[in-house]
């Protein structure tokens, strides 16, 4: 998407224009409060989408949006047709608009093969914000319509500054009476999204979350969930990873965890004050942080986390893993090789 066009007035300018060339072509294919979410996540993806990692977020909303509104293969030169004269203002002029079009279509159609029904977004609004340490924010959100997540699952999300910008977040807890939502954010430096929901968001601010969709790290629930666990975490991997553990302290049933929670110093570990809460409470919970540049730290504590992780593990254990991309890179070759059943090795399948 071109500079312009990332602007939020430009998107509601484009988004009139395009409802109205629609609604020549097909009247009623898209409600009016959707469009502009719409429209901002076509011209991303027609544009380009950023990285993989941001494509499969802007591909989960608009497969949603595809089965939400019941879009068929027709409807896809007709909505081409009524982006067509906003074109220039959503992809450089040399840009082959046609061709990427038919493209982009063709991701969406297939997204949408990969989604179930229900709505394609959730207004939400912004109810507690906690600097849980220096670029780390949990964030508490209230979706206006109860947001159908299981833990283990990684949500969509988009901000009214940075339309057309979905990134991906794992819920740190699991559903609750009041329909809240955490989620840990770390500021990254190419991470708009990201520096925008550390630095700037605020309670009573709004965002949008999109369809909850499974990245393997959800407990199976057939025919029984595993009995003892090994959660290793890094950053702000931590989220799901906690999710799992509320998920298992409802229903406990004999269920031994382990929960690694690495960091580089004593000062970087965040959200120390729930886990120590968490390790206090459940008996069957036992909680390593795993310091790997931290010469105070206790011996029992000093490393990696996956080393600690290998030091910890038991035969028979399911293993989790969420952290930074380089970490899950090590862990897929280290972990198999130290003797852990790749069965038995769960890791997210979105970094």
């Amino acid at each position: 998407m071109t500079g312009a066009a990332g602007d939020d007035a430009v998107i509601d300018e484009v988004a009139a224009s395009f409802r109205a060339g629609l609604e020549a072509y097909c009247p009623g294919l898209l409600p009016e409060r959707a469009t502009a979410l719409v429209v901002a996540a076509l011209a991303r993806l027609v544009s380009g989408g950023g990285d993989r990692v941001g494509r499969l977020a802007l591909l989960a909303v608009l497969g949603k949006v595809h089965r939400r509104y019941r879009l068929r293969p027709e409807h896809g030169p007709l909505i081409g047709a009524a982006l067509a004269p906003v074109a220039p203002r959503l992809c450089p002029p040399q840009v082959s608009w046609e061709r990427r079009w038919r493209r982009a279509w063709a991701l969406i159609e297939r997204a949408a093969g990969r989604m179930g029904d229900g709505p394609a977004f959730w207004p939400a609004e912004v109810v507690g914000r906690d600097l849980a340490a220096e670029g780390i924010v949990i964030l508490t959100v209230r979706p206006w319509r109860r947001l159908p997540f299981r833990p283990g699952q990684a949500v969509p999300l988009c901000l009214p500054q940075h339309p057309g910008r979905w990134r991906w977040y794992c819920p740190a807890n699991a559903p609750r009476p009041d329909g809240t939502v955490e989620l840990h954010v770390r500021a990254v430096p190419a991470g708009i999204v990201s520096r925008t929901l550390v630095h700037e968001v605020r309670p009573d601010d709004l965002l949008h979350l999109g369809p909850p969709v499974d990245i393997g790290l959800s407990l199976p629930a057939t025919p029984k969930p595993p009995r003892d666990l090994l959660l290793v975490a890094g950053g702000t991997g931590l989220a799901p990873l906690r999710a799992l553990i509320e998920q298992v302290a409802a229903a406990p049933d004999g269920c031994r965890v382990t929960l690694i929670v690495g960091a580089r110093t004593i000062a970087d570990l965040y959200d120390a004050i729930t886990l120590d809460k968490l390790d206090q409470t459940h008996p069957w919970l036992t909680v390593v942080p795993a310091f790997s540049h931290d010469p105070i730290a206790a011996p029992a504590e000093q490393g990696d986390a996956l080393t600690l992780g290998l030091y910890h593990y038991r035969p028979g254990q399911h293993v989790y893993v969420c952290g930074p991309p380089a970490m899950l890179d090590t862990a897929r070759h280290r972990l198999p090789a130290a003797g852990i059943p790749t069965n038995r090795l769960h890791l997210p399948t979105i970094q």
